[in-house]
């Protein structure tokens, strides 16, 4: 489990959280549908289409069912409510869901098809 640390507190069940545990190997099966049927919800008639691999709102749903899983006193409407850089560190959760990347800079793993030829 890791954590995120907001640059704007969140005000959940009158608790200022200035952090959010996520774990996106926490997302069920049941969350997967949960998220993408918030997006949908969210987008209204503006759905794009997109594959979730390079879908920005999924990849916030995404983020935010992450963040859930382990935190389940918080729901979507709490999180909507998240401001400026929190949404971008957010939606980076989600996608690194869909992309097997880390959501904050870690180190990377050595390029294992590289042969100095």
């Amino acid at each position: 489990m890791e954590k995120l640390k907001l640059k704007t507190p969140l005000l959940v069940n009158g608790k200022n959280l200035t952090e959010l545990s996520y774990d996106v190997d926490a997302i069920t099966a049941e969350g997967f549908v949960e998220a993408e049927t918030q997006k949908t919800k969210a987008a209204g008639n503006n759905l794009t289409g997109a594959v979730v691999e390079i879908d920005a709102a999924a990849h916030l749903y995404f983020g935010f069912a992450a963040i859930i899983a382990v935190n389940p006193e918080i729901d979507y409407n709490d999180l909507k409510r998240l401001t400026g850089r929190d949404v971008v560190e957010v939606m980076k959760i989600g996608r690194s869901f869909f992309t097997n990347s880390a959501s904050n800079s870690e180190e990377a793993s050595p390029d294992e098809g590289s042969d100095a030829a």
